[in-house]
């Protein structure tokens, strides 16, 4: 069984509420639809009711009857969800008034759903920009306990029985969100990768943090930061089997380990990559991996390319199911 193949039959089995901002985009509606119809997740759609149901017909959309619609003009939908706004943004000086009116904007809204235990995670940006649907999360979700840095984690799937990670298996981050992380959110992100492993990929998390120097062959500012990132991350989370700094053929390959990097617990075998910067790592991924997968959060808000496809929508909702599962059972 795949990847996907495994997270798709764990969200059905432990069936996540899923809330689209979105919900009169097509492609969303069309993802969402067909979400419905294999029995994943329990869909939140915010929009206007009749909006969505037209266009659902026009698209030939057969379960978007099923899903759950909440209307942002619905007075007694602000009534519920702005207090909450209001009691997180209060210190920051802001009114009632203009928490009612940030509530009914539906990426906040579907973050505020979650932030009230209404759903279990939220999927946008097939029409928002990423600083949008970003923003949202940080003002009402916010980071999860000893966590300050959202980062983004993409997956690399190599062919069933590769050497390389776990049968094939690799996770890559922060390639997406932090452009010049310090050592304390180098840290985190490979604190937080860890869990992603565990969570999306279902693997026991072997966390290499990168640097072009291994174990002191090199010396610069840069090797220094890794070093210390390596130091922390290990008094963050002592359980997590994690070592840097590394060279990636140090990380990946055990003839080399047991060259370059003879004493790291990884022993070149390691399926978690952490990268010194986002310009390093998002080179990286768009070589060769898929995602991203935005982690950090207390509950699971995940973004999308505004050129996806409804395929697209399909497996970020899977993800984000999987991404919720894990919250509860390993947090």
């Amino acid at each position: 069984m795949g990847l996907f193949e495994k997270l798709t039959a764990n969200a059905k089995a432990k069936r996540q509420r899923i809330v689209l901002p979105e919900g009169t985009e097509p492609r969303t509606l069309t993802a969402a639809d067909r979400i419905i119809a294999d029995g994943i997740a329990d869909i939140i759609l915010i929009g206007d009711p009749a909006e969505i149901m037209t266009m659902a017909k026009d698209l030939n959309l057969e379960n978007i009857g099923k899903a759950t619609i909440v209307n942002p003009a619905d007075e007694t939908v602000i009534d519920k969800y702005a207090p909450i706004y209001f009691e997180l943004r209060k210190k920051k000086g802001i009114s009632m008034e203009e928490a009612r009116m940030t509530s009914a904007n539906p990426l906040y809204l579907g973050c505020l759903m979650v932030k009230a235990g209404d759903a279990d995670g939220q999927v946008a940006g097939a029409l928002n920009t990423t600083g949008n649907v970003l923003r949202a999360a940080f003002q009402v979700i916010k980071t999860m306990p000893g966590i300050d840095v959202v980062s983004g984690a993409f997956v690399m799937v190599l062919p069933e029985g590769s050497p390389y990670g776990t049968n094939g298996l690799l996770i890559f981050a922060d390639c997406a969100v932090v452009p010049e992380p310090d050592a304390a959110q180098l840290a985190q992100i490979a604190v937080s990768a860890g869990k992603t492993a565990r969570d999306i990929a279902g693997i026991e998390p072997r966390v290499a943090i990168l640097s072009f120097s291994t174990k002191g062959s090199a010396k610069s500012e840069r090797v220094d930061k890794v070093i210390e990132a390596t130091k922390i991350a290990h008094e963050m989370e002592p359980s997590l089997v994690l070592d840097g700094e590394l060279q990636a053929d140090a990380a990946l390959v055990p003839g080399v380990a047991n060259s370059k990097a003879p004493n790291s617990p990884l022993s070149g075998r390691a399926n978690v990559l952490v990268f010194p910067s986002l310009e390093v790592g998002n080179i990286a991924y768009k070589l060769v991996a898929v995602g991203p997968v935005l982690q950090g959060l207390a509950a699971p808000v995940n973004d999308l390319s505004r050129g996806c496809y409804p395929e697209d929508i399909y497996k970020t909702i899977i993800i984000t199911c999987n991404q919720a599962i894990g919250l509860k059972e390993n947090n």
